[in-house]
């Protein structure tokens, strides 16, 4: 089996995102790596549902844990007869790409194309199972592929013996990143903003890149203003959940106010990924919002009285006069004219 994860860290790789197997799906439990390196087992395709909207997996885990979700409702309906096979398969990908419903779109062209795909298997006589996973691999490997091109314009982007800010875990761009980097022979120091409530620049992001050896310092995300100022920040990064072909995008909570500062100390702000297709404006991007007792606690741990209430958008939108450039796969954009993206026609600036 063809693999792209190859040179990347612990969290990148296949088997330690989400993996079928013999009737189960595996899935990091990233809520507590690297407290704990913990798989989580799913042994029905509702629960892998509930294992993405629980954020046992986040980023572009999910994309990954949606295919191979889809296997294991193959795995459940095996044996009964073949009309009823692919319509519980049809509600396996609708219920599973409505996991979170920022990125639903994302998710069902996975799980639609694999419920296709075991259509088409069932009625050759072959195994849908495998014919779901091969799919899922594949989709990996061009993502890894794709986000490759991708992390090879971000590294250009960068200073040599430079600093850069990241918001929250981007995942596949930061192990792309590393890669470029290491065969640019680029250095540069990585801050990463923690990422509250579930700390994933803390635990995940800054995991990565120490893992490959790169100078990693991890900020709260109240130090940020400190940081631009103090500590000679020569670029701020993310990843985006949705990008609309207006320009304005979606990340982690924080983000915003983050491209804000960067704006203010003049710093740049580049974000990455492949724009969606079907969101023309900020009006088409869903905010999730999540059960606000995740804010009050974590771990289990109350951090306030009982008294006290909360909020938690899981994500914010961020305008397109506050981001410098659009990595893609096809070039770096001028936000504005991201609508080219579909046209074939990269807007470079350099």
């Amino acid at each position: 089996m063809e693999r792209k994860d190859q040179n990347m860290p612990f969290l990148l790789r296949y088997e330690n995102v989400a993996w079928y197997e013999d009737g189960k799906v595996r899935i990091l439990d990233r809520r507590i790596f690297p407290t704990e390196v913990r798989f989580v087992e799913c042994k029905t395709y509702q629960e892998v549902r509930q294992a993405i909207a629980d954020m046992v997996t986040q980023s572009a885990g999910p994309y990954t844990a949606v295919g191979m979700g889809m296997a294991l409702a193959a795995w459940q309906v095996r044996g009964e007869a073949k009309e009823k096979q692919i319509s519980f398969l049809q509600q396996a990908a609708y219920d599973l790409a409505h996991a979170r419903p920022t990125t639903a779109n994302r998710y069902g062209q996975i799980t639609f194309r694999a419920a296709e795909l075991a259509e088409a298997a069932l009625e050759e006589g072959r195994d849908p199972i495998d014919a779901i996973v091969t799919s899922t691999v594949d989709s990996l490997n061009r993502r890894y592929s794709t986000m490759q091109i991708v992390g090879n314009y971000l590294a250009e982007l960068i200073p040599q013996g430079g600093s850069i800010l990241t918001q929250c875990f981007g995942e596949t761009i930061i192990g792309t990143l590393i890669r470029a980097s290491r065969e640019q022979g680029k250095d540069f120091r990585v801050y990463c903003a923690e990422t509250r409530p579930y700390l994933q620049g803390a635990r995940l992001t800054s995991s990565c890149f120490a893992e490959m050896g790169f100078e990693t310092t991890v900020l709260t995300d109240n130090m940020i203003a400190y940081a631009m100022q103090n500590e000679g920040i020569d670029l701020f990064t993310s990843a985006a959940d949705s990008i609309a072909r207006d320009g304005h995008i979606a990340n982690k909570i924080g983000t915003f106010q983050i491209a804000i500062l960067a704006k203010y100390f003049g710093i740049p702000y580049y974000v990455t990924g492949i724009p969606d297709r079907e969101k023309y404006s900020r009006d088409d991007i869903v905010i999730e919002m999540r059960d606000p007792d995740q804010v009050l606690r974590y771990r289990g741990i109350p951090n306030c009285l009982p008294q006290v209430k909360a909020i938690y958008p899981s994500f914010d939108i961020v305008p397109p006069h506050l981001i410098s450039g659009a990595v893609t796969d096809k070039g770096v954009y001028v936000p504005y004219l991201l609508d080219s993206y579909f046209d074939g026609e990269a807007r470079t600036f350099y």
